[in-house]
């Protein structure tokens, strides 16, 4: 459904996108991630039609964003950044500018003018101005243009910027049901987001793509992958963090503390391999008491600051 091919921008002196490439297909929602001034704006606005590339294209529902630029803004959804919309027009009156724009029959632009308003809650302010609408509000009827004519593509950036947890947990859900049938690239800055929400995960450090994988292969390098968290009353004078270093497979051991004769620790593997069997051996053939184990993924943050520490702006 999107294919970028070198895709590079170049304004004066500075390359804003080093000939990026990628392809995303229909079903998936592509987490374009990356430290603020990585390119990711930039490129999806390349692909949206926005800006010209330097060098190389995009590839949208089988147009050429440079040959065929109307063609790709016709199957495609854009919500970009801020949300610059027309500030002394109600969201109603957007609503039926925009359908009018791309062309839609009036029952259908009156049944999508239905959904997107009941979706993402607009009821309340549908014939107030826009201009008076607070950033959460201004956020949701960028969305809602932006779906409203039910686009085969979707791109997004930062669609949930301004939304308190409620209004975010409602937006990543309309995302989730949307991507069944459609290619979204969304970007965004919440790392819970893209582990929520996202197929695929795309990191861009200086206008390059550095890393392009699951969510849960990336969060999967993290040095805590697999680690085992441990809360555990051992009987007195057991010396718990000696004993755990023990284990074949254990890089380290972090400690939080003792309280009440209970000790808090975090087994890190070597590696990532997984170790919480050999840890729950050691600790049945100890008899310690065991207030709490659990084993952690991983951390998409670590693996994110890792990647871009050399290659991002930040």
């Amino acid at each position: 459904m999107i294919e970028l091919q070198a895709l590079r921008k170049e304004f004066g002196s500075f390359v804003a996108v080093q000939g990026i490439s990628l392809k995303i297909d229909k079903g998936e929602v592509l987490g374009f991630l990356g430290p603020n001034g990585a390119g990711k704006s930039t490129t999806m606005k390349m692909v949206a039609g926005f800006l010209t590339p330097t060098s190389g294209t995009a590839i949208v529902a089988g147009h050429d964003v440079l040959k065929d630029p109307l063609a790709v803004k016709t199957v495609m959804g854009y919500l970009p950044e801020g949300a610059p919309l027309y500030p002394d027009m109600t969201p109603e009156g957007l609503f039926k500018f925009v359908a009018q724009a791309r062309g839609m029959a009036s029952d259908v632009a009156s049944k999508r003018t239905g959904f997107v308003v009941d979706r993402l809650q607009l009821a309340s302010v549908i014939r107030q101005p826009i201009e008076t609408l607070s950033k959460g509000f201004k956020r949701r009827v960028g969305l809602a243009q932006a779906i409203l004519h039910d686009p085969p593509v979707l791109i997004l950036d930062e669609p949930t910027d301004g939304l308190d947890p409620n209004q975010k947990h409602q937006v990543r859900g309309l995302i989730q049901d949307m991507a069944k049938d459609k290619c979204i690239i969304l970007s965004t800055h919440i790392l819970e987001e893209v582990e929520s929400v996202c197929t695929r995960a795309a990191i861009v450090a200086r206008g390059r793509v550095v890393a392009d994988e699951t969510p849960a292969k990336l969060a999967s390098r993290s040095k805590l992958h697999n680690a085992v968290c441990l809360k555990v009353r051992p009987p007195q004078g057991v010396m718990v963090f000696d004993e755990l270093r023990k284990v074949a497979g254990v890089a380290e051991v972090e400690g939080n503390g003792t309280e009440d004769g209970i000790v808090t620790c975090r087994v890190i593997a070597k590696g990532g391999k997984s170790i919480v069997g050999d840890v729950s051996q050691l600790v049945r053939n100890k008899a310690w008491e065991v207030k709490e184990m659990t084993v952690e993924s991983g951390r998409l943050d670590d693996v994110f600051r890792d990647i871009t520490a050399a290659g991002g702006v930040a």
